[in-house]
């Protein structure tokens, strides 16, 4: 594990850096306080610590204060090493945010039984951090398709509507039909209807910028949301997504099936709500339908 050591004794950084590199950590070694901070503002720096209580520039116990203001999912594990020993310094040192403490001349078995319980509560805190992410992403996608799912996509709508009303800028969003798709649950089975919604989804969000988002509205129909298109015929994105569609043929364990989609396009307006802007794409998607299927219609 990465451990930071912060002392501003030279003999005692180069013995606990020989030390830590014996029992298997990567140590990094600062000679005071400024710099200790400094490590642990960048971009996934170390996050089993020790730091000195006397440190210039910033004391341990103000390095603990300034770390913890910072907002993070995967805070660090700060070890004050100290010669204090009154219970008040020691208090001291964990009000400010330290998770232990260890006191000077320390014994090299209790500190390594202290790195190891910091290691272990480390990896406890990312697990619980690593759970909570897995069930914020199952709440916000379907299962099936791994794209966001109906209340997210639709949350996803609110903002980017907001947004362009907000900052004025264009926005269009397409709605999706997978054309006849009864039939192909019909003719072969739901196990390759499923295998074909998953591929539609796979060709959408290939086709798509890092900033749209695309989402399952239910069934076989999928939403579009593309800031900074205007939901007029040249934009192309809709159109290329069609074609993508088209030429996509899926090679289940049913056999081989081609697919096709309608799409319903709207832009946004002043004044327009996600609603609005739905209600204006439905009924494009209905004109694509009637017109033949495996076409886009702008509202």
């Amino acid at each position: 594990m990465r451990v930071l050591v912060a002392d501003d004794d030279l003999t005692s950084r180069r013995i606990l850096e020989v030390i830590l590199t014996k029992w298997g950590h990567e140590p990094t070694v600062v000679a005071d306080g400024p710099a200790a901070a400094l490590a642990l503002e960048q971009p996934d720096p170390p996050r089993l610590v020790l730091l000195d209580w006397n440190m210039p520039g910033l004391l341990g116990p103000e390095v603990c204060l300034r770390i913890r203001k910072r907002e993070t999912d995967n805070p660090p594990y700060l070890i004050l090493l100290t010669a204090r020993g009154e219970k008040g310094d020691v208090v001291q040192g964990l009000d400010a945010g330290a998770n232990d403490y260890i006191s000077k001349p320390y014994d090299l078995e209790e500190l390594r039984a202290r790195l190891q319980v910091g290691a272990r509560m480390l990896e406890l805190q990312a697990e619980i951090v690593r759970g909570r992410d897995a069930l914020a992403f199952q709440a916000a996608h379907d299962p099936l398709t791994g794209l966001l799912n109906r209340r997210a996509v639709l949350e996803a709508l609110d903002r980017e509507v907001a947004r362009a009303e907000r900052e004025r800028s264009a926005l269009s969003i397409g709605v999706c039909d997978l054309d006849h798709f009864k039939k192909v649950n019909d003719a072969y089975g739901h196990p390759a209807g499923d295998e074909v919604l998953s591929a539609f989804a796979r060709t959408a969000l290939a086709g798509t910028r890092p900033y749209d988002s695309v989402g399952r509205h239910g069934g076989e129909e999928f939403l579009l949301i593309a800031p900074g298109t205007s939901g007029k015929p040249d934009d192309g994105v809709y159109e290329r997504l069609r074609e993508a569609a088209a030429a996509t043929a899926v090679t289940t364990s049913a056999g081989v099936i081609s697919f096709t989609v309608s799409i319903g396009v709207a832009g946004t307006w002043s004044g327009a709500s996600a609603t609005d802007l739905l209600a204006a794409a439905d009924a494009a998607l209905y004109r694509a339908k009637a017109d033949g299927r495996n076409r886009v219609r702008y509202a």
